[in-house]
């Protein structure tokens, strides 16, 4: 026999508080991304009407758009950027992979010594001139590498991955062994499928932070053919004209606003991890919970 609860009045007004607490939370935080997007297809009379303040335009014009990827900067930008957040994020999962593999074994000789060393660097870091001197010391100055090779490996999420390999059944591996398999065999046709969770968990973190990345293109680059997104949409921010960063006459701008040009460059960099996000938001959550059980 089913038996239905019964919500008292107290109960409705306390839910009305909470989901209207959260339709709240949610508008306020979905508006500076709509507010971003409507100025980038709003004209510039439009902007001029409203004070510069547009919430519900009346015209839509792709100018804006069409006047970045006409420029041979954000194209480029944007080329460099997906391969520093592609090859970047494979290299982070291949390398935390085979650090944290090893370290989930309690058998492994000095394996405490190592930890321990990896949560000292999580508390104590050289600082940006030792980094810097570091980069320049190894020759990878003014190089890709030298956005992606530093961070190679994040200490919070090589944990994250060893606690999630702590957790997998002995009895699989030592199945595998039984039929065969070595030690790097049992990596690649046992745990990586069975580590789908956190291996999509910890790729959008490493993705995302590769995609949103312009300290180290700053520090490290002075070849402006190889300023990533976020580096470009900087300069564009700071700079006083927007057609000297674009490489374009300022005659070509003088119907878009700057600001205009500037939300189109956020939204060609938001868009990709929205659209991405959606896909992976399953192995988020299950990965961030598998991997947080054990200690």
């Amino acid at each position: 026999m089913l038996y239905a609860l019964k919500k008292t009045k107290s109960d409705r007004i306390v839910d009305g508080i909470l989901y209207g607490g959260l339709i709240l939370f949610s508008l306020a935080t979905l508006f500076p991304i709509y507010f971003v997007i409507i100025m980038s297809i709003t004209p510039y009379t439009e902007v001029l009407r409203n004070g510069g303040f547009v919430i519900f335009p009346n015209v839509f014009t792709f100018e804006a758009f069409k006047t970045i990827f006409g420029s041979n900067v954000v194209p480029k930008a944007l080329q460099v950027t997906v391969f520093i957040t592609i090859v970047g994020t494979a290299c982070n999962l291949a390398i935390t992979t085979l650090l944290a593999y090893p370290l989930s074994k309690k058998f492994l000789p000095g394996r405490n010594i190592v930890l321990m060393g990896i949560v000292f660097t999580m508390l104590f870091s050289g600082g940006i001139i030792p980094t810097y001197l570091v980069v320049k010391g190894t020759g990878l100055m003014n190089s890709l590498w030298a956005l992606i090779i530093p961070g190679l490996v994040s200490s919070f999420n090589m944990l994250i991955m060893k606690t999630f390999f702590e957790g997998l059944p002995n009895e699989i591996e030592e199945a595998a062994k039984v039929d065969g398999c070595n030690d790097f065999g049992t990596l690649l046709r046992i745990v990586l499928p069975l580590s789908m969770p956190i291996i999509a968990t910890l790729g959008l973190f490493y993705g995302v932070n590769h995609w949103n990345a312009y300290f180290g293109g700053i520090m490290y680059l002075t070849d402006r053919e190889l300023y990533p997104l976020q580096v470009v949409l900087r300069n564009m921010i700071v700079s006083p004209t927007v057609s000297q960063e674009l490489a374009v006459p300022q005659s070509s701008l003088d119907a878009l606003p700057p600001e205009t040009i500037k939300m189109a460059t956020v939204v060609v960099a938001i868009v990709p991890v929205m659209i991405i996000y959606p896909f992976l938001q399953k192995y988020f959550v299950k990965g961030m919970l598998l991997g947080a059980v054990k200690g």
